[in-house]
Formats: structure tokens, sequence, C-alpha cells
């Protein structure tokens, strides 16, 4: 990113969408009629009332003709690079026998993605497909030394090289915040590995406003449908689930993570711990409030992953200590048919708990998991405002967020999580020209109609990067 300092305001601007609301997502809620940006940054928003912003020969205006503006969408858990591998196949159809078009080169079958012109194709197919959904940051969540003998490719540390300089290279349309990854993806780690790799391993530098690697991603358990996830209340066989982290019982498996999570804490880096059972985030929360009690870094940002079930109890823990969550409802409501004969009916209901999680004050942001579910994050705030499935059975009426609070999650929310939020996450004057237009206003529409409302323009660092033919 370039330094803070606004651009001269009377300079002829760059870029102005004007005829429209431009839902600004500023602490005051304020919406406009205008935008302008010049230099990447946005310089002017303004009422029909206001001064028009300095235009001149060169300044490209777009008219909304009644449409809105969105922060930039910050998708903060979305794996790149396997979506570039699988798209159009996403997890979730497989399970659903729903299908989702794609471009006609799109690859089918499992990804094997064994050279880094293979891997900067499918970094790139990526950034096409999100810059045509409005989307202009990301996380991927999880790349590093734990998967460089993975079988697809796409996990690996080489991905990070290959990041760092495609971002170098000025061809990314988005920005991509990354963690490492020291152990297998969705398996079995190691507490010994991941204190090698935290010592051992030197990531790619930052490209400043475009790649960046924040930190470390842990993978505590499995997930509830595999009965993987480490519960409480045992499956229908008495089985708990178990941590994936090495050890001979429950309590050094769980010793050993809480061991990770200080190291990782005490490197400096931000922590973000798949966690899915309700016992596996009460022992994660525990031990992240152990090492932020030890060694308080307000700026840590550490976060848990999915998050599927959490008791009360811990989402108070989670809020006193500012640890957020980043999950799906996507995910919750896709898999529910699947979790009648694993969780009980009240544990059920609770899945993914998405509103008490936000009136305890946790900061929760909504993310896509994408490959498992589309990337389009406006099926993700239809989900997460109705909870409803495709068979029409809701998944816990009483955790549904409202259009607002949805947006917020997957706009400026995710912006904190990057602890980026004073240049991007909102559109204020001095802050990144990251834009997603569509056609019509979000809140104008009932909200299961929002994924017909087209995105006509995607503006990233102040330049047009997708516009609707």
């Amino acid at each position: 990113m370039r330094d803070h300092e606004s651009p001269n305001p009377t300079r002829p601007a760059d870029l102005v969408l004007t005829g429209g609301r431009i839902h600004t997502f500023d602490a005051r809620g304020r919406i406009a009629r205008t935008i302008a940006v010049t230099d990447g940054r946005i310089t002017h928003l303004g009422d029909d009332a206001d001064p028009a912003p300095p235009i001149g020969p060169d300044t490209r205006v777009i008219p909304l003709h009644g449409g809105a503006v969105l922060p930039g969408i910050n998708d903060s858990h979305l794996h790149g690079v396997w979506l570039g591998a699988m798209w159009p196949h996403l997890l979730m159809d497989r399970l659903s026998g729903g299908g989702q078009a794609g471009p006609p080169d799109a690859p089918a079958g499992a990804p094997d993605l064994r050279t880094s012109a293979d891997r900067r194709a499918a970094i790139l197919r990526t950034h096409d497909l999100l810059a045509s959904l409005g989307v202009t940051s990301y996380t991927e969540p999880g790349l590093g030394p734990g998967e460089d003998a993975g079988e697809t490719g796409c996990f690996g540390s080489a991905a990070l090289t290959d990041y760092a300089a495609l971002a170098a290279q000025g061809r990314l349309t988005a920005r991509v915040t990354a963690l490492l990854l020291f152990g297998e993806l969705d398996g079995p780690g190691s507490a010994d590995a991941f204190a090698a790799g935290l010592r051992e391993f030197a990531p790619p530098a930052d490209v400043p406003g475009w790649f960046r690697v924040a930190g470390v991603k842990i993978f505590a358990d499995g997930i509830p449908p595999m009965r993987s996830a480490w519960v409480c209340e045992p499956y229908p066989d008495g089985s708990h689930g178990s941590l994936l982290i090495d050890g001979d019982s429950a309590g050094e498996r769980r010793d050993r993570l809480a061991g990770m999570i200080h190291a990782a804490h005490a490197a400096g880096h931000q922590i973000g711990v798949h966690s899915t059972g309700d016992r596996t985030s009460a022992a994660v929360v525990a031990a992240l409030r152990a090492a932020l009690d030890g060694d308080p870094r307000p700026a840590a940002r550490h976060y848990l992953i999915h998050g599927d079930l959490l008791h009360p109890n811990t989402l108070t823990e989670m809020a006193a200590a500012g640890i957020g969550l980043n999950t799906q409802p996507g995910i919750a409501v896709a898999t529910r048919h699947m979790l009648h004969d694993t969780l009980s009916p009240d544990v059920l209901a609770r899945m993914c708990p998405t509103r008490e999680a936000l009136d305890a004050g946790i900061e929760v942001c909504l993310s896509s998991d994408s490959p498992v579910l589309t990337p389009d994050w406006r099926r993700g705030v239809v989900a997460a405002v109705t909870r409803t499935g495709l068979d029409g059975t809701v998944c816990g009426p009483e955790q549904r967020l409202a259009l607002r609070e949805a947006l917020r999650a997957y706009t400026t929310t995710p912006a904190r999580q990057d602890g980026a939020e004073c240049w991007k996450g909102s559109l204020e004057p001095g802050k990144a020209a990251d834009l997603c237009v569509l056609a019509a206003d979000p809140f104008d529409t009932e909200v299961t109609a929002l994924p017909d409302i087209p995105i006509t323009h995607t503006v990233v660092d102040g330049r047009v990067v997708y516009e609707k033919p």
C-alpha cells in the first residue's frame, strides 16, 4: 500500500461513480450519491447537494443508474489456488447434486498442479472469477511446507512464492493475505513439525498492499459429518472425535495444541485455528487466552475458523479475549441433512451460532471456504440472513443475521481480521478505492433475490478490473 496521506482533493479525479447509493459502511453508516477516486484512493464522497468532484478530460465517469456501490468484498477464507484448479466443480455440489457453470477450459477431476506455471494459471483463473464477483481481497488459509508432498500441489510452500511473484509483477486483481501451514491440510499435525516450521521456514517477502503472510493456520480437529470433530456430547456410536494433534491421550494432545498456540503467538503470528467441535473450541480458546494473558498483543487478531459448535461460555470467553470467528453459514445449511443422525436436535439447532456470536461482542467474518462452497458472496449472504437450505429447511432460525450485518461481515470486519481497517474495508476519503458495484441496491431487494443482482463493475486500487459485458 502507498503511504496513507490523502491525494490532492482539487486534482481532477481518475474515476467518478455517480447516480446511485454509495454504502460507505463507515462508523456513521453514511450513504452518499457520488464517489471519486484519484491515484487509487477515495478523494470525494458527496450527496446531490454537495459540490461535484473535480472532473478533467481524462476522468472516467460511470453512471450508476440507481445501482449501488459497496466496499470491495473480502472473502476472508478462500483457497485461491485450489479454487482455480477445481472451478467450476465445488465440493458441496457433489453432496447436493447441484452444478455450477464455469469457463469451458476449466479443469475437471482432482487437481494436479506440479509446476509453477500450473499454479500461477490457477491463481489467475481465480482472480478472473473473483473480479467478476466484486471480490477485491481474500485470505488464502493454509499454504506451506506441511503440504509440500501433498497430492494436489495446491497447498505447498511453492504457492507462496508464486503469489509473491504475481503480486510483484502487478498481475493480481485482488489483495491476498496468507496463513502458513506446517501440517497436512485436514490431516493430523505434529507439534514437533510445527515448532520446526516456526523456526526454520522463511516465507517470501510481502508485496505491500497486494500479498502478505500474516500468520499460521492450525488444524485442531475434523468436521461433524465425519464424526471427527471433538465434541462434548457423544456421537450415536459413543465416540467423541479427537484433536488432530499427535499424542497418546486426549490430555497430551490438548497440551501439545496449547504449546503450538503459545509458540506461534510468541513468534508474532496471527493464528487461525480450524476448530469445529465444541470441546475443541473450548480448548483452543483457553490456549489463545492464556497466550494473550502472558503476552498481551491487542492487534493479534487471532480467530477460530468454522466454529460449527460453540458453547455459550466459549463465546463469552472469545469476546473477552478479542478472538474472532470466521464461519460459513452456507456449510451449516448445506450439511444439515447429513447431521440428523450425528448431532442431537439441541446441538444441531445451535450449529454455526452467528447471531449469538455477534450478540456476545465477537467480530464475525463470513466467508466461502471455496471451492467447498461457491465464491459468490451473494449466496453466502442469503445463507446468513435466511439460514435456509436448497431443500427449504431452516438451520437455526434464531441465528439469522440482518442484511447489513452480513454485508459488514464480508467487508469491514474482514479488513479488521487483516489488520488493515485503517486503509480498506469501508469507503472513506483516503482509503483504498476497492469497490463492488451492483446494478441495484441490495437494501431495496428481497434478500433471496440478491444473487440475481448483476455485479456491473469491480474496482481495485482505483482500477476497473471487471466490467459486465
